[in-house]
């Protein structure tokens, strides 16, 4: 990723000294950094709000709520999980997190759903069809609210940055639905191989 990035710089900076436009190339880098800081500091207000939100929920319990109203569809999605209490309620608090649009606040949750898996995981070197799930619709990241895309856009200076919000639900839905498809129909292929 670095050297795409290098040879964009480069490109950049060769068409302008052949256009003439060292100059514009120039007040543009300077007019994207500035915008990079807004958006930056946009961003810390509203994932400390939405952290502070995730915190207040799990102490007082809500999450705890939360992790048993899911705990039956997801046992279905997961059912080698039934006797992994952690691992599930990991995987509510991510699922939760990437729907509300906070993939920071989804981070943690995820890795230690993962770290919950594989400790009951009998071979280490192989991921577990619950692990592939877990990656799969993780991966597709679910989100009923974009708060993080709907800030970028606030800071912005976007006149309706609601307007993304059906769009996404809908695409969102479809890649979820789409990778949860596939990796089922995979485990099956895979499981009649062994």
């Amino acid at each position: 990723m670095n050297y795409i990035f290098i040879f964009l710089v480069l490109i950049s900076i060769i068409c302008a000294v052949i256009t003439g436009r060292v100059d514009k190339l120039v007040d543009e880098m300077l007019q994207a950094s500035q915008r990079a800081v807004t958006v930056a500091i946009g961003l810390i207000g509203i994932m400390a709000f939405w952290l502070g939100i995730v915190n207040i929920a799990k102490g007082s319990g809500l999450c705890e709520i939360f992790s048993n109203i899911i705990r039956k569809p997801l046992l279905k999605i997961f059912p080698d999980l039934r006797d992994n209490n952690d691992a599930i309620s990991n995987i509510a608090m991510n699922i939760s997190a990437n729907a509300l649009g906070l993939s920071n606040a989804a981070t943690p949750f995820g890795i230690k759903a993962m770290e919950d898996m594989q400790k009951t995981n009998e071979n280490k070197s192989v991921a577990t069809n619950s692990m592939c799930t877990f990656l799969a619709i993780n991966t597709a990241g679910f989100q009923l609210v974009p708060a993080t895309v709907l800030a970028i856009l606030v800071a912005n200076g976007t006149e309706n940055p609601t307007q993304i919000i059906l769009p996404t639900l809908i695409v969102t839905s479809i890649a979820f639905i789409s990778a949860l498809f596939y990796v089922k129909l995979l485990e099956r292929i895979f499981n009649k191989n062994d």
